[in-house]
């Protein structure tokens, strides 16, 4: 039996990539892997002015599924980075699948794949949520360099971000493939294992080149089930809502472009009167209280940092599409 390890949020964190991390892990345990989920506690630094824990929802997504969920990386405290580590190395892996989708945890990730490389015989693979950030700074080459470096393998859903991989570290060797399968890699194991390791253990997965880059379409969760109780028409009446219904579900920031949804919907409305729009989800920079004395120190210096690193210092903070 394949032992995986999904390093990334947990349930108990909001946002698409904690439901990811979490779907990938029941995916696996439903094809017969042994599946452990080792989480972050604080995925940021601490001056974020948000709360990124899901405390609303009552939804238990791992209920059926025998998958641990260790909480353990605080980005704010580097003793928990190198106990992660070796939490994950006690398992002894196959495989470490690591979520990349922020370049600050470059460095705690640093840390965490380096001892795994060393330590431990297990593929780490990085799935790469992108590689160049919406919002780049001057540091997140360097970070994301940082971790990537490390991995064996890489998941990317775009072969855009395939590309941006390979740009940032062009001395490297990749091989995209569809299924998984590498020619060439598959060559240099079988060279290798006619040959004994230093180890006497046979080849190591930490020496296998080229990396693979592994391209899959971005999965359709099985978290959310149909209510076969709903009555959609009636939902509709209840609330005022007419024969089509446009949706915008998420969280409320400047790139998703809820901006230009408004405005592209106003000008449907002009030519149809039987279309309604709704807009679910809550607004990024506004989960916490912003009257606390804490709150607005940490948006001093969090609009400080931007406005030093971020080529285009717009901290959203007036981001407000609604009132459009």
């Amino acid at each position: 039996m394949t032992r995986v390890v999904c390093f990334g949020p947990g349930p108990r964190f909001k946002g698409g990539i904690a439901q990811y991390n979490t779907a990938l892990a029941r995916a696996l345990k439903d094809e017969g892997s042994e599946v452990t989920i080792v989480s972050w506690t604080q995925q940021y630094p601490a001056i974020i002015p948000r709360e990124f824990v899901d405390k609303a929802s009552r939804s238990d997504f791992l209920e059926g599924y025998d998958i641990p969920v260790h909480y353990l990386t605080n980005w704010n405290a580097p003793g928990t980075w190198k106990k992660t580590a070796k939490s994950i190395a006690a398992l002894k892996p196959d495989k470490v699948i690591l979520q990349w989708y922020n370049p600050t945890q470059g460095i705690p990730l640093n840390t965490l794949a380096k001892y795994l490389r060393k330590h431990t015989n297990a593929e780490l693979l990085f799935d790469l949520h992108f590689v160049a950030a919406k919002e780049q700074s001057s540091l997140d080459a360097r970070l994301t360099r940082m971790a990537l470096r490390h991995g064996h393998s890489f998941i990317v859903h775009a072969y855009k971000t395939a590309e941006e991989l390979k740009a940032l570290m062009p001395d490297g060797s990749f091989e995209v493939t569809l299924d998984g399968h590498s020619e060439a890699r598959s060559l240099v194991v079988g060279l290798r294992s006619m040959a004994a390791h230093p180890s006497g253990q046979g080849p190591r997965t930490n020496d296998l080149v080229p990396k693979t880059i592994l391209k899959l379409y971005h999965p359709i969760y099985s978290l959310f089930k149909p209510d076969p109780a709903f009555d959609k028409e009636a939902w509709k009446a209840r609330h005022g809502l007419k024969g089509h219904v446009f949706l915008f579900f998420g969280f409320i920031r400047k790139y998703k472009g809820l901006h230009h949804c408004l405005r592209a919907f106003a000008e449907l409305a002009k030519q149809r009167d039987d279309v309604s729009l709704m807009v679910v989800g809550e607004r990024f920079w506004q989960t916490v209280d912003q009257r606390k004395l804490s709150t607005k120190l940490k948006n001093a210096v969090f609009g400080t940092l931007k406005k030093l690193f971020l080529k285009k210092a717009d901290d959203e903070q007036g981001y407000d599409p609604l009132a459009l």
